[in-house]
Order: C-alpha cells, then sequence, then structure tokens
C-alpha cells in the first residue's frame, strides 16, 4: 500500500517517535533478568555503580523524633549510597513507612534511571519495629523442632515488614552454637547444622515468599570464636568448615533460593571472610552458583585495616581491593565507607570495570528477582498499620510456637503439670517486672509482653503471691525474707532465673547484661544472688518448680537434683508468659527439645553431640560432694565430661514407645532417597507430640568423621492409647565425607541409622549398604 508523501512522512515520524520512546529493556518485567542487568549496567555511570554498592540510613533525610524530612538530605544519600536505607531504629512505625516512601518515590521518579532501593531492617524473631509482633529468640524456636511453623513465623515477620515499605530484613542467623560462652548463642538454631539448616531454609522461604529478601548470615563459620569473645579469630580446616559450617548455610542460602548473604566478622584460618575469594567466590559463586550478592556486616570491610591489619589503618583503596575483588559486593555503614574510592580506583586502572560491574550486577540482579523494579514501595496507609502489625492471629502463632519451644528438663515425682487451685509463690527476677527477651528487639519492648507472673495469674484458680527475691544484676540478699515467706505460705513455688540481654538501644550503652552481642561469659553459672535464691526457696521444704529463662545453657547441676522440677525456657516471646503458664498447668504438653546440649561446666566445652570418633572415647568423671567427700577420676578428674543435658532431650507428660522400625531398602547407591519408618505409641493416658530423630553413623570411613549425625527428624501428635506410624525420608547423598583430596564422596560400606528421641537415648536401628 502507498501513502500519500505528506501522510507517510508523518506515519514516518510517529514510528520513530514511537521507537525513541521504547521503553528500555530493564524496565520490561518480561525481559529475562540477564538481559535487564546488562542493558541497565550500560546505562550507569561509575559513580551510580558505586552508589549501589553502599548502604544509606534513614536518619540522613529523615527526623525520627518528629519526622522532618530533609530534601538535600535525601539528595545526597539516594547519589551515594543508594543500595539500601537502614531502618532498624526506634521511631514510630509511620516514620519508618514515610521514610521508605520517600525514598522509593526519590528513586523512581526523580532519578534518571528509576533504581530501587532496599528498604533494610532486622527481623532475627521478629521485625525490628515499634509494636510489632515478637517471637522468641531462636535458639527457642529450634527447640519446637517445628520447621513448618517457623516458615509460617517468618511469613509473618515479612508481612508486618512490608506493612511499612521494608523489603529486606537481616535474618536468618544460620551461625551454630558450637561456643556457648560466645554472647550471641540465643542468636543461633543450635549446635546442629542439619537442625540449623533445615529452620534455615523454611525462614529463608517464609519471608521471600511474601517478597521481603532474607539476607543470610554470617557468611561463615562465625560462631565459634576463640576464647568465646565476639568477632575474635575462627580455627579450623577446610573439611571442618565443608562438614559442618557451610552445610548449614547452604541449605538456606542455596536450597531457600535467598536474594542476599552477609560476611561475617571472623577471620578462619587466619583469612578474613570478609576478604576471603576462596570461600566468597570459588565456593559461594562458582561451586554453589549463587547468583546474588554479598555484603558486609556493619564496619566489617574497616576491620580489614583497623583488626586484621591486612591494610595501614585509614586506607581505604587496599582495603576495598581486599574486600570486592575477593566477592564482598557492598559495603554496609558503620565503618569508614572505603567503596567511595571506588570512582577513584577505576580511573587508575587499580580496578576494573569488570569487577565492578559483576558486583553491582549481582544487586541489580537481586532487586529484579524481587520484583522491585515492579513493586518498589510495599507500605501500607499509616491507618492500616494496625490491622498488619502485633494482629490476634500473630500473637496466637508467637504463643503457639513458645509453647512448642519449651523444654521439660525434670519432673520428680511428676510434680507437673500443677493443679489449677493450687496456692502458687512465683519468685525471681525473670519473673515479672520486665519481659525477659533476647537482644534484636527495639528499644522499650522489654516493657510489654506477658511475664510469667502474667501466665500464671491468668490460669490459676488459686492464690499466686509475687516475690522478686533479688535483682538480677546484683548479689543484694535484702528480698529473700519476703520470697521465702511467700513460698512457705503456698503449696508450690515456681522460680524463675536465668541470663538477661537488652534491646537494641540499650545493648550498646554500658548496660549490664550477661548475653547478647558483644556481651560474651567466662562461664554458665547464674549470677549474683539468684543460685542463693532458689537454694533458700528449695530449702523452705515446699515443692519447688525452678525455670530457667536464658539465652543459652546454665550450668547448674544441684538445681536438677534438688528442684522438684525443672523447665528450660529461652528468651521468649512476647506472649510467653501465657505459654510458660500453658505448660506449667498441663493445658500444653511438653514437646520441646533441647537445640544444644547442657555442660556440667565451663571446663568441659566444647559439649556438642556431634563430635569427632576419637574424641571423649573413655569417660571416668569425678566429682566432689556436699558432704565433702571426694572421688577422683580421670577424665576428668572432677567432672563429666559427656552431657548433662543432650541435644534433642526434652520429657513429656506423656509416654512413647517406638516399635516396627523400618528401612524401605537396605541395599542402596549415593543418588537414592530411603525412608525409614517407625511404630511411634503413646502408653499414656494423655495426648502428645514426640520428636522422632534420626541419627546416621558411618561405620569406616577414609578421614574420621562425627560419631554420628542428624539426618531427619519429624514431630507427630499421637492420641493417647493411639499409634502413629512415622516416615522420614533420608537423601543417601547426604551421608557423604570430604576425602583426603577435599572431594565430596559418598564412600561405599554400611551405615547405622539410629532411631530415637535423643542425641543418646536410641530404640532401634536399621544398617544401609552403600554400594
Amino acid at each position: 500500500m502507498k501513502f500519500p508523501l505528506a501522510l507517510g512522512a508523518t506515519v514516518l515520524a510517529t514510528l520513530c517517535q514511537a521507537a525513541n520512546h521504547k521503553k528500555p529493556v530493564y524496565k520490561d518485567p518480561n525481559a529475562k533478568i540477564d538481559h535487564r542487568v546488562a542493558d541497565l549496567l550500560k546505562r550507569m555511570t561509575v559513580e551510580e555503580k558505586t552508589s549501589q554498592l553502599i548502604q544509606g540510613d534513614i536518619r540522613s533525610y529523615l527526623n525520627l523524633t518528629d519526622g522532618r524530612f530533609n530534601e538535600s538530605g535525601l539528595e545526597w544519600t539516594m547519589t551515594n549510597r543508594g543500595h539500601a536505607v537502614w531502618t532498624g531504629l526506634y521511631t514510630k512505625p509511620e516514620t519508618v513507612n514515610k521514610g521508605a516512601r520517600i525514598a522509593q518515590d526519590y528513586q523512581m521518579n526523580q532519578t534518571k534511571l528509576g533504581i530501587p532501593t532496599y528498604i533494610q531492617s532486622e527481623g532475627l524473631h521478629g521485625f525490628l519495629a515499634l509494636n510489632a509482633t515478637i517471637f522468641n529468640s531462636p535458639i527457642a524456636m529450634a527447640c519446637s523442632f517445628n520447621p513448618e511453623l517457623v516458615e509460617k513465623m517468618a511469613n509473618v515477620i515479612a508481612v508486618e515488614a512490608a506493612a511499612l515499605g521494608v523489603n529486606q530484613l537481616f535474618a536468618p542467623v544460620i551461625d551454630l552454637a558450637r561456643e556457648l560462652r560466645f554472647g550471641r548463642v540465643e542468636e543461633t538454631f543450635g549446635e546442629d547444622a542439619y537442625l540449623a539448616g533445615e529452620l534455615g531454609y523454611h525462614f529463608t522461604k517464609g519471608l521471600q515468599d511474601k517478597g521481603v529478601s532474607a539476607q543470610v548470615k554470617h557468611f561463615a563459620a562465625f560462631a565459634s570464636p576463640e576464647q568465646g569473645i565476639n568477632t575474635a579469630p575462627v580455627h579450623g580446616g577446610e573439611r571442618e568448615l565443608r562438614s559442618l559450617y557451610l552445610r548449614a548455610l547452604k541449605r538456606a542460602i542455596v536450597d531457600g533460593g535467598a536474594w542476599s548473604v552477609m560476611s561475617s566478622y571472623n577471620s578462619y584460618d587466619g583469612v578474613p571472610t570478609v576478604a576471603d575469594h576462596h570461600l566468597l567466590t570459588e565456593i559461594l559463586r562458582d561451586e554453589w552458583g549463587f547468583e546474588y550478592y554479598v555484603i558486609s556486616d556493619a564496619g566489617g570491610t574497616a576491620r580489614i585495616a583497623d583488626e586484621f591489619h591486612l591494610c595501614e589503618e585509614g586506607d581505604n583503596e587496599c582495603i576495598t581491593m581486599a574486600a570486592l575483588p575477593a566477592g564482598n559486593d557492598v559495603e554496609m555503614g558503620g565503618g569508614h565507607y572505603s567503596f567511595e574510592t571506588i570512582p577513584d580506583l577505576v580511573k587508575s586502572r587499580k580496578l576494573d570495570m569488570k569487577t565492578l560491574d559483576k558486583a553491582v550486577g549481582r544487586v541489580l540482579r537481586a532487586k529484579f528477582a524481587q520484583g522491585l523494579f515492579e513493586k518498589p514501595y510495599s507500605g501500607v496507609p499509616d491507618d492500616e498499620i494496625h490491622d498488619y502489625l502485633n494482629t490476634k492471629e500473630h500473637k496466637k502463632l508467637a504463643q503457639q510456637l513458645d509453647a512448642e519451644s519449651i523444654v521439660l528438663l525434670e519432673n520428680h515425682d511428676d510434680i507437673l503439670p500443677l493443679k489449677k487451685d493450687a496456692n502458687v509463690a512465683v519468685i525471681g527476677p525473670m519473673a515479672h517486672g520486665y519481659v525477659n527477651y533476647g537482644d534484636y528487639v527495639i528499644h522499650t519492648s522489654m516493657d510489654r509482653g506477658v511475664t510469667p507472673l502474667d501466665g500464671i495469674e491468668a490460669v490459676s484458680e488459686g492464690k499466686v503471691t509475687y516475690a522478686k527475691g533479688c535483682e538480677r544484676w546484683s548479689n543484694d540478699e535484702s528480698g529473700f525474707e519476703e520470697a521465702i515467706a511467700a513460698a512457705e505460705g503456698a503449696d508450690v513455688a515456681v522460680v524463675v532465673v536465668g541470663t538477661w540481654s537488652r534491646d537494641q538501644d540499650e545493648l550498646w550503652q554500658g548496660l549490664n547484661a550477661t548475653t547478647g552481642e558483644h556481651i560474651d561469659v567466662h562461664n554458665l553459672n547464674l549470677v549474683g544472688a539468684m543460685p542463693r535464691l532458689v537454694k533458700a526457696i528449695i530449702d523452705t521444704g515446699k515443692p519447688t518448680i525452678v525455670v530457667y529463662s536464658s539465652g543459652k545453657p546454665i550450668t547448674e547441676p544441684w538445681i536438677s537434683e534438688e528442684a522438684a522440677a525443672l523447665v528450660q525456657q529461652f528468651y521468649q516471646s512476647e506472649m510467653g508468659g501465657h505459654a510458660l503458664a500453658s505448660v506449667l498447668y498441663g493445658d500444653v504438653n511438653p514437646s520441646g527439645k533441647l537445640s544444644v546440649s547442657f555442660p556440667y561446666d565451663v571446663g568441659t566445652l566444647p559439649i556438642y553431640y556431634d563430635h569427632l570418633s576419637s574424641a571423649r572415647a573413655y569417660p571416668n568423671p569425678g566429682r566432689e560432694y556436699e558432704n565433702g567427700t571426694i572421688v577422683f577420676g580421670n577424665n576428668y578428674v572432677l567432672m563429666d565430661p559427656t552431657a548433662m543435658y543432650e541435644f534433642g532431650y526434652g520429657q513429656s507428660y506423656s509416654t512413647f514407645e517406638f516399635s516396627s522400625i523400618s528401612v524401605s531398602k537396605d541395599k542402596v547407591s549415593a543418588k537414592d532417597t530411603v525412608t525409614v519408618s517407625v511404630d511411634v505409641t503413646n502408653t499414656s493416658k494423655r495426648d502428645g507430640a514426640e520428636v522422632v530423630q534420626l541419627y546416621v553413623k558411618d561405620l569406616v570411613s577414609s578421614v574420621e568423621v562425627a560419631r554420628y549425625t542428624l539426618q531427619g527428624f519429624k514431630k507427630v501428635m499421637v492420641k493417647a492409647g493411639a499409634t502413629e506410624t512415622v516416615e522420614i525420608d533420608l537423601k543417601v547423598d547426604e551421608w557423604g565425607l570430604w576425602n583426603r583430596k577435599m572431594e565430596y564422596v559418598v564412600e561405599p560400606g554400611k551405615f547405622v541409622v539410629l532411631v530415637g528421641t535423643s542425641s543418646e537415648n536410641f530404640v532401634g536401628n536399621v544398617t544401609v549398604t552403600v554400594q
């Protein structure tokens, strides 16, 4: 068809105009992410790329007290530190929401390229914001042995964060509690790599299924520092790194599909992890195929000079060249902002553009994968925030998870559950007056929530008397008299003692605490007057139930012997008092299992169950008794090298028997999956839940391996008198080792699958031969 000359010119002009205004590839949600990343990179200046590798802060443009906005501060932040906006600070939820909205609006509508920013906060056991739901600490939730429930919790955390426009959370923590003096034990899922990996996978999935980026941390081997001191070096070899620490992290990062990873503060075998090319590139990227980015922890890059002395202090070029090419792509605040030297490094050709583009491309890839270019702001109107934060449903979930996490350690003469009409004395500094949360809660959080006293009062049909007895940080015994009188006037005493942490403002103010980030201990005993308070109440002759409210194991073996019952509640949720009372009074049958082993004494550390086969080979403990008698041993002379309470241990008000243990096939290849079946019978008159635990032992191996390792578990509810058949799949590929050539292999031979209720209590086994 031919057009008139004038009309043809008009059509041509229109087509040219349309072509000139065609949407860029990077803005096309239907384009492949590879193409979107490549298209955007070629449009960016070096300065714009650098901005994507440095974290910003909401305080640069928003006053957190009165909400005043500083436009020039926003422009500077987005120009120079456009990677993310840190918001995990004490302020009104409306202010966080406002800061997120303003930042995204500016980035998307007032900049040339329209690259969305991350809005970041913490989410370790609840979204770090005022009035957000507070769940129990990870060391506690791991005791539930319920990954699906942890995933539901992560869903809630993500929903609450997204309601304020927050699209990235620094969670989950996949560190392993192998060094119990370390202050951050409470932030871990316990000592075992398999359990931590499963919970980390479900936590990551729970966040990201709701559109919020997880940031898995800390990469790697962070929680086993020398002397238990925060950020100290970690010692170990390649085999230990791969067999233990990386196993858990890979499950969360790779299988969980995490969009970001945080490197750790420590060095491993002398190499700072923030600048470890082997760890961050050869393993994480080349072997695992991780496509997204790694960010340093706060001030982590500065440690390259200040602590590790790989560079001279203040040499930002050296710091950048140590971290960035190694694979640490983004620099968090809190240090020197060394990455601001990137443009000069590129100009001087010390840093090549390919290395820079690789790091920036990983950031952009994550933002594209998350859908931030299409939906950068997720916040709700301010008048709807209360519909998303701390709802009845969220609190109910917090209470359920807390109740399933409580571990019954001792129950002499079946003193528990308590009768509803019993007169109860509630005693102890952790029983009331503040809520004993772990770290990573917002300032003033300890002022809200359900204390143990609150929970007991809500359930009890008898008289409840409260006496603090002592302060948690003091040796003062002046409150003992009131506490003793309360116990003597009651039928039973509940004494709540333990450790304590601080909120995210108080933790760094030099206030007293016994756990938390940078709060490390030399022993695991109760502090100050607390043990003497427990003894004074037991000595009244009244049945005394002791509750440990803590962030790590407590070593007071005499309490295990002398108390009528002993209950472990690792740092509680905001509904923790109700959860505790439901267990004490039998409305909930305890089903928690320890996520970490308890030693008799700090001197017997490490105490994890999965030690190498040659360790603890001939325990012959001695002991000094209260009457002065000394019985000498040799391993140890006056102490027991084995666990007081082992990993996976926990009592119930029900009793269970296992039978009919079988395996789907006993001759397999490394590619096979086998199914172990076991019948669990509730032989009591009370419905209850049991955790079936499967441990695999390699009978003969080419290098020394752990005596056995957890490889599967399942929590099952069994009605009184009933039997449930439990089936658990085991992947044979996970039974491998790293051989002398540092190759991962599943060696031919016999493997025993141990079936039990803890890492030391087995009721049967099956043998599988790998051919």
